[in-house]
């Protein structure tokens, strides 16, 4: 499982995960705490589903939900950014989307997706776009982030 090689990543270069999760409602924190150990490196996470939320507890900015929306790589990038201030962790998960059947719009189709990533030295985001019902989106962005997740792991000295 994905979960627990991130968690072997993390315990051996000494990294704590923070996560801050809207479309998947949790899923994300869920598999990463389905692995026996991971209070050894999972610090918490932020379920921000509202955008009140997203602004009062991980500092979304007004004027980035405004000029961008809830649903766009600098809400994802914020919420990354913020969880990982406010825990403290060295590495955070931002994630945000339309997980349908219904919130879409011409320009923000169900499926769209925006994944981010933060470390001390990195800041990534990234852009999917899932064609499946709201239960595979859920699960196909919190797998996504996942892999993304092992892949900057794998990376990090």
């Amino acid at each position: 499982m994905i979960e627990e090689a991130i968690g072997d990543l993390l315990s051996e270069k000494k990294l704590k995960l923070t996560v801050a999760e809207s479309c998947t409602g949790g899923l994300i924190s869920y598999r990463i705490t389905s692995v026996p150990g991971s209070s050894d490196y999972f610090l918490g996470a932020y379920v921000t589903y509202s955008n009140e939320l997203k602004k009062k507890i991980i500092g979304v900015k007004d004027t980035t939900l405004e000029r961008y929306g809830a649903v766009s790589s600098e809400c994802a990038l914020e919420m990354a950014e913020g969880a990982k201030a406010v825990s403290e962790a060295d590495v955070s998960i931002g994630v945000t989307g339309i997980a349908g059947p219904g919130g879409a719009t011409p320009v923000k189709p169900v499926g769209l997706v925006y994944i981010a990533i933060v470390t001390e030295d990195q800041r990534i985001v990234k852009t999917y776009h899932f064609t499946g019902d709201r239960k595979s989106n859920r699960e196909m962005t919190a797998e996504t982030a996942l892999k993304m997740l092992y892949e900057v792991l794998s990376g990090m000295k």
